[in-house]
């Protein structure tokens, strides 16, 4: 099969309009050569629309264990990776199949688990790829796992999705679980027609504007939200925004449940603006100042609870009205971006306020 002949036409005779449909109303031969849609010159250092949005398929959900397991699947495209603050772009290679992606939740509380995914896809013959998905934010899919991946044709395959322990700290309610590495087998269908036909979305004159596109739902599979801003526990002490990403910081004076008993616990729950999208794999730290008197200042743990999903905490003597917080942001997310993300969440400087 030769999916990779040059495009019958290009996306830049689309224009400005705003167009929906299959890829073959826009143009392009099913087996046609993958080439990424055009990126939006001038964009902010901030969310934005992008270009286009690109439809995703489920091809199915199950269970290992407490652990829930969802496989997506799109076309081939570029996203950029992030180590430190440096971006590097991954574009389409000529042999990429497919976009797939993957999640992983607790079935018990639906809280979406920030474990590394691998998968192993084989076929009759044996494996035929294998990937330690990239963690992974974009526009319409939020937090996931994905990769570009090659197969050497349409059929069906097996994938083994695996899950190592749970690195963050976890709450008390999530107490000796997520110890112990998880996987599960199952089947999916490669068809380029049902692939290559997702919905495809031009944006039109939105493109390039501060903003962002709705969630789209996954059969079975939680979304990975932060919750809204009055259902965080504990007392609301200071809120701000840094590289373009909303933080709400409070503090749980009985932090028994996310610290230490009998000390308060500080709890930051950074997220995406617009969808409340989780920001994991940050390094935080806080100091909290008292007139002259530095009262905290060390790092923010990385935590999961089953009610405020992913955030940032430490336990802490106390917090009074008046005192200084200043929330320092030494690492960024170090996540893949699509596009509409690439550009946001690096540069973050200081959140400061008073109390």
């Amino acid at each position: 099969m030769n999916r990779r002949r040059a495009l019958k036409s290009g996306l830049g005779l689309l224009g400005g309009t705003a167009l929906t449909g299959c890829l073959g109303s826009l143009g392009f031969e099913t087996q046609s050569a993958w080439r990424d849609p055009p990126l939006v010159e001038d964009r902010p250092r901030a969310v934005y629309y992008p270009a286009v949005v690109e439809g995703m398929g489920t091809y199915g959900t199950t269970t290992a264990g407490d652990v829930g397991f969802a496989l997506m699947h799109s076309f081939p495209h570029r996203f950029w990776n992030l180590t430190g603050t440096d971006k590097t772009e991954v574009v389409v290679q000529s042999d990429d199949s497919l976009h797939l992606m993957a999640s992983a939740w607790d079935v018990e509380t639906n809280t979406i688990l920030p474990v590394d995914i691998s998968a192993e896809i084989s076929d009759t013959d044996g494996r035929v790829a294998s990937s330690t998905l990239w963690p992974m934010i974009s526009p319409n899919m939020g937090f996931h796992y994905g990769d570009n991946i090659g197969l050497p044709g349409e059929g069906t395959y097996d994938i083994t999705l695996r899950v190592g322990p749970l690195q963050t700290n976890r709450t008390k309610p999530f107490e000796g679980r997520f110890t112990e590495a998880h996987s599960a087998t199952m089947s999916f269908t490669f068809d380029t027609s049902e692939t290559y036909d997702l919905a495809y979305r031009r944006l039109g004159e939105k493109a390039g504007s501060r903003g962002t596109v709705d969630l789209m739902e996954t059969q079975r599979a939680p979304e990975p939200l932060a919750p809204p801003k009055n259902d965080l526990p504990g007392r609301p002490i200071g809120e701000g925004s840094s590289g373009d990403a909303t933080f709400f910081t409070t503090v749980v004076e009985d932090g028994a449940r996310f610290g230490e008993a009998g000390r308060p616990s500080l709890v930051v729950s950074p997220r995406t603006p617009y969808n409340r999208v989780i920001l994991p794999r940050m390094t935080l730290s806080a100091t909290v100042k008292r007139g002259q008197e530095t009262v905290f200042e060390g790092p923010l743990q990385a935590s999961l609870d089953p009610e405020i999903s992913y955030y940032y905490g430490a336990s802490l003597s106390g917090v009074e009205s008046g005192d200084s917080v200043a929330i320092t942001v030494q690492t960024p997310p170090q996540l893949a971006r699509h596009d509409g993300y690439e550009t946001a969440f690096i540069d973050m400087p200081p959140i400061e306020f008073t109390v």
